[in-house]
């Protein structure tokens, strides 16, 4: 399975750590971004990522708090974003909400922690059932 990362200047040292730990586990990763610790602006890197991504994959995006990766993500159609800090709640996001990317948030997740979401994020299935008839209310009507 291949895994997308991109993160700012405020989730740079984890998604280091997290291309590492997957590369590890034998995943193929594809790092978008940043690769410094300089000050950088979050949607850049949504954007770049969600120029590239097949909504098929799996993504992880990490900013400071993990809101601001996660509300530009879900401006684009094809990206399914859910903020998470711990593992039951990535595990729910793929579960109950079909995400496709997972946000994280830099400042406030321990590496341990991160690494636990994002297995559970990438070893999760989503169970369909009554979640895919909520999942198809989410565009308001005019949208649709």
């Amino acid at each position: 399975m291949r895994v997308w990362l991109a993160s700012d200047h405020a989730g740079f040292a984890l998604k280091q750590a997290l291309v590492e730990w997957l590369t590890a586990q034998g995943y193929e990763v594809e790092d978008l971004g940043t690769y410094t610790p300089d000050s950088t602006d979050y949607p850049l890197w949504v954007h770049k990522l969600a120029e590239r991504f097949p909504a098929e994959e799996r993504a992880i995006l990490i900013c400071g708090t993990g809101n601001g990766v996660c509300i530009t993500a879900n401006r684009y159609p094809h990206l399914r974003a859910a903020l998470a800090w711990n593992r039951e709640i990535a595990r729910l996001a793929r579960a109950h909400n079909d995400a496709n990317v997972l946000c994280l948030p830099g400042r406030f997740i321990p590496t341990e922690e991160a690494q636990a979401a994002v297995q559970a994020f990438l070893e999760t299935a989503f169970e369909g059932g009554r979640h895919e008839r909520r999942l198809s209310q989410i565009n308001p009507p005019h949208l649709c």
